[in-house]
């Protein structure tokens, strides 16, 4: 009887199996899988909010629905493929309105202008990616900026999870206070929360997806949540497929314009690949991590093809810690991600039928697994630890990823300058601390 062969062995481990790397990455197919629809679910509400702040700049809801299923799928397979990371990318959400309410509405601009200047904005991103400079940035930032990076993106998911179940609410005075408790998406936002909790503390791996879908059915039954039917023909994305205005765009007026979306797009987008691979356990002590190279250029080039295919900026999307939290460690998450947008072109109407609370729970418990990375913080040095706390509490607190990074390595090049640890800063840390200055100086 013939004996198996090293080589003779790789046909029975599967193509998906040597594309992805599963078993050296201590992870299986089912895992995988499991890891992308968590993914999906939680991020699949940009599908619905995307078209609906972009009308608001004049353009096509129906189109913008399609060409944001498409370039979240489309970027999203593209660095499962090429990166081989668990991480999804779609359209941005912050820099969407940005465009659509400050560009186009407050600057009188029209749509496809404004999507000149976000094509121009992701060009100048790639170039950064091209000659390494983005590279160079990530490679030298300090450990507890990275920290607070991280644990600051959780603050801001469970944030957004407490939000959606309408457990926090704004108020004129206080600022933010506790919503209705007794409402059903309080209720059942906060019992999908438990469900999570209970069962990952259990060890189950798919305890984010059971929950969404026991509160979805839930939600069904007690009419708080609308089934819409099934399948939909897709529409045509005809009206805002490459009707950007690239030569009308491309002046001095909107320089400003174009670096505000270079600079938010490089940053948010940066600071989440550095926390998710950081969480993901697959970067090293200096924030690097396999295959950095070929991400950054994904997430640079997804940019500039959903300009031109009519969408807000793309970036990775920190719903993928979700899908990271159950177990997902390789790029066929990102793949999975990516077909399910493909088939929410189709099925929009059942997508549509998964109420916002019903991914709040998994969004509040991902806060709670990235804001654990702040005990690694040196918290007897002050001059590391308060860089660090104030990156983490204004990205919720300002509401925005770019600002808390910003803060934080200006906190942390004036901190270290006082305290007269020189050796401390770098070029980088320098450099991009002052890029922050004048950005805020001077737009």
């Amino acid at each position: 009887m013939q004996q198996d062969t090293p080589g003779s062995q790789l046909p029975r481990a599967g193509l998906l199996d040597r594309i992805f790397q599963l078993k050296s990455h201590g992870t299986t197919l089912r895992n995988e899988v499991i890891a992308g629809i968590t993914t999906f679910f939680t991020m699949v509400y940009i599908i619905f909010v995307n078209p609906q702040l972009l009308a608001n700049a004049g353009m096509d809801k129906s189109a913008v629905f399609v060409t944001t299923c498409l370039i979240a799928a489309i970027g999203s397979i593209l660095m499962g493929v090429i990166a081989n990371l668990p991480i999804a990318l779609a359209p941005a959400m912050g820099l969407n309105a940005f465009f659509a309410f400050v560009v186009v509405v407050s600057m009188k601009y029209s749509w496809q202008t404004g999507m000149g200047t976000i094509f121009w904005g992701a060009l100048g991103f790639f170039l950064l990616s091209l000659f390494r400079v983005r590279y160079w940035i990530l490679a030298n930032i300090p450990s507890s900026l990275r920290i607070g990076i991280a644990s600051g993106i959780g603050l801001m998911i469970a944030l957004m999870g407490l939000h959606n179940a309408g457990i926090i609410v704004s108020n004129p005075d206080t600022m933010v206070s506790l919503g209705d408790l007794s409402s059903p998406s309080c209720l059942l936002g906060a019992l999908g929360f438990f469900i999570i909790v209970i069962l990952a503390a259990r060890g189950l791996h798919a305890a984010v997806l059971i929950a969404m879908v026991v509160t979805t059915i839930l939600g069904l039954v007690t009419g708080n949540a609308e089934f819409h039917g099934i399948i939909s023909t897709p529409p045509s994305i005809a009206p805002v497929f490459g009707q950007l205005d690239l030569k009308g765009s491309f002046n001095q007026a909107l320089a400003g314009v174009i670096f505000s979306f270079m600079l938010v797009n490089l940053f948010d987008s940066s600071g989440t690949l550095i926390g998710l691979t950081n969480k993901a356990g697959l970067a090293d002590e200096r924030g690097q991590f396999p295959r950095m190279k070929q991400a950054l250029f994904v997430d640079s080039l997804s940019s500039m093809l959903g300009a031109f295919m009519g969408t807000s900026s793309v970036g990775a999307y920190v719903e993928s810690s979700s899908g990271i939290s159950v177990g997902g460690r390789t790029g066929l998450v990102a793949v999975v991600v990516g077909l399910l947008f493909l088939l929410a072109i189709f099925f929009a109407p059942l997508a549509e039928m998964i109420p916002a609370y019903a991914a709040a729970g998994a969004l509040v418990y991902v806060g709670v697994l990235m804001i654990s990375e702040l005990s690694k913080i040196q918290w007897d040095d002050l001059s590391e630890a308060t860089p660090a706390f104030i990156t983490a509490v204004m990205m919720p607190f300002s509401f925005s990823i770019t600002d808390g990074i910003a803060m934080g390595f200006i906190s942390y090049v004036v901190i270290k300058l006082g305290t007269g640890h020189f050796k401390a800063l770098n070029p980088c840390v320098i450099g991009v601390a002052l890029v922050f200055l004048l950005k805020y100086i001077l737009v």
